[in-house]
């Protein structure tokens, strides 16, 4: 029987540059106004890490996801609804959202945060 063959990550170049290099992380994603923009650094099979900027009274609706999912606060504040609860996160503040559990998030000021999500 012929052995199968996993489909390889594609690699991007703008990542690629990134690796082995000291990083600040809220330099590499820029605001815009009136917007959500993101960044993925890291995208493997495995997980990824997305870093996100918010302008001032943007976010992300209620939704779920498969896996747990980790957020830093990299710069700014926001508050983050997570099953039901609330709460505000700033500068250096970590939240672990768990699996499926509903959450959201908004920008009380202009933010920026880095995702990690883990499969598995």
């Amino acid at each position: 029987m012929p052995e199968t063959i996993e489909p390889r990550e594609k690699p991007d170049k703008k990542r690629e540059e990134l690796k082995g290099k000291v990083l600040s992380l809220k330099e590499l994603v820029d605001y815009q106004e009136g917007a959500v923009t993101s960044r993925m650094i890291v995208n493997r099979a495995a997980g990824s890490i997305t870093l996100f900027s918010f302008d001032e009274n943007e976010g992300l609706s209620e939704h779920t996801a498969p896996f747990d999912a980790t957020v830093t606060i990299l710069e700014g504040e926001c508050e983050v609804w997570v099953a039901g609860q609330t709460c505000t996160m700033k500068e250096g503040d970590t939240i672990i959202f768990p699996a499926h559990a509903p959450h959201a998030l908004s920008a009380v000021t202009r933010f920026k945060m880095s995702l990690t999500m883990i499969r598995g």
